[in-house]
């Protein structure tokens, strides 16, 4: 069963709210959540960035607010 925003409890630890930041902001890529003793400790992101594969044309960017 997976979380859903309407899912979470209102008072969300301060990990959840970091991982919804990462997330919100990739386009391409992938977050990580490092758990210790039942503990997120680390977050990581890595971002992909995708290219045309003729190569022609610039990567599209997505605006940001």
């Amino acid at each position: 069963m997976s979380a859903t925003p309407a899912s979470l409890p209102a008072a969300s630890p301060d990990w959840v709210t970091l991982v919804r930041e990462k997330v919100e902001s990739l386009r391409f890529g992938i977050v990580q959540i490092v758990v210790h003793d039942r503990k997120v400790i680390q977050i990581e992101r890595t971002e992909k960035t995708r290219l045309d594969p003729s190569g022609t044309e610039p990567p599209a960017r997505r605006e940001r607010l």
